[in-house]
């Protein structure tokens, strides 16, 4: 899938390379891997391929320059600052990518804003899911029209955060609740995070997250006020043309009667759903995109790895 990528290490602290192998070869939302996974020497084998493993707590315990891993994705969650991020260096990595938003690394959505990469910086962010459906979309809509301001609501999918039955949540007293039965309204940084990628957004856009009982593939209400007047139907062929354009891959375009497992596996950041959007009059208009917050993530994470990789080879 991503012949320049060449996967050699994994770190993980709280399975074993035999869980590996199993979590791997069993998913509940994608389904059954249909390769060959297993165990040989204590590295974890995938269609062959002898990977690494390594069961440390902190980064700069993890040797990287062992196994010649230069890029590392951070992944957990825990570690999404430079200063905490920047531990993969001391272990030998060259490079962090942040799979989360961080409070102060620069982030970079595909589609959107990867000109602005330097190659010196160390540790970089690909922002959250939602901020990748969202930015494209807010890209277009802005260049195409101007966007006065907008409100974003995400009806996000269960996340591992969350609790199969009531229990504590310092941070977020509703987000302690069950997830099986419950809407659960909770904050979502992704709107301010766009303000950041699209610095003349800034301040023109906030939002607010659903958290609802579905596995995988969240929805984005993109809620904007114009400042030049257009149809709905003139936005449609908008989001159409970049689909097969420009965006191709990141933004996709439906006009069919769909619903959210109709996106399980789909690639794109956004897939923009032009039967789901309406207009309240010729300046304000509700759009309404899908994504796979997975797998549709996962591939931008790739995407910006391979981006960034050639721009610090000089390509």
């Amino acid at each position: 899938m991503y012949q320049d990528i060449d996967v050699v290490a994994i770190n993980d602290p709280f399975i074993d390379v035999e869980y590996m192998v199993y979590m791997f070869k069993f998913d509940s939302v994608h389904g059954k891997f249909q390769g060959n996974v297993y165990t040989k020497d204590g590295k974890l084998v995938i269609d062959e391929k002898p990977i690494h493993v390594y069961n440390e707590r902190e980064p700069a315990d993890i040797q990287w320059g062992l196994t010649g891993a230069d890029y590392i994705i951070e992944s957990t969650g825990l570690f999404t600052t430079v200063a905490k991020a920047s531990g993969h260096l001391k272990g030998g990595a060259k490079k962090v990518i942040i799979s989360a938003p961080s409070s102060d690394a620069p982030m970079f959505i595909c589609g959107v804003n990867l000109d602005a990469y330097d190659p010196k910086y160390t540790v970089i962010s690909n922002a959250s899911c939602t901020t990748n459906c969202l930015a494209p979309i807010a890209k277009v809509i802005h260049d195409e029209y101007g966007i006065e301001e907008a409100f974003m609501s995400t009806i996000h999918a269960t996340t591992a955060t969350q609790r199969t039955v009531d229990g504590p949540s310092n941070k977020d007293w509703r987000g302690g609740r069950a997830v099986t039965n419950n809407i659960i309204p909770t904050s979502t940084g992704a709107a301010i995070a766009v303000g950041k990628i699209i610095p003349s957004l800034n301040g023109k856009l906030t939002g607010l997250a659903f958290r609802v009982p579905v596995l995988n593939v969240s929805v984005l209400d993109f809620v904007v006020r114009l400042k030049k007047s257009t149809s709905y139907d003139d936005i449609k062929q908008s989001m159409k043309r970049v689909a097969h354009g420009e965006l191709k891959g990141i933004v996709a375009f439906t006009d069919d009667a769909v619903v959210s497992t109709d996106f399980i596996g789909h690639p794109a950041s956004a897939i923009f759903d032009a039967e789901g959007g309406i207009m309240l009059n010729d300046r304000f208009a509700k759009l309404i995109a899908f994504y796979d917050n997975e797998w549709g993530y996962s591939k931008r994470v790739c995407d910006l790895l391979e981006y960034v990789a050639k721009k610090d080879a000089g390509k």
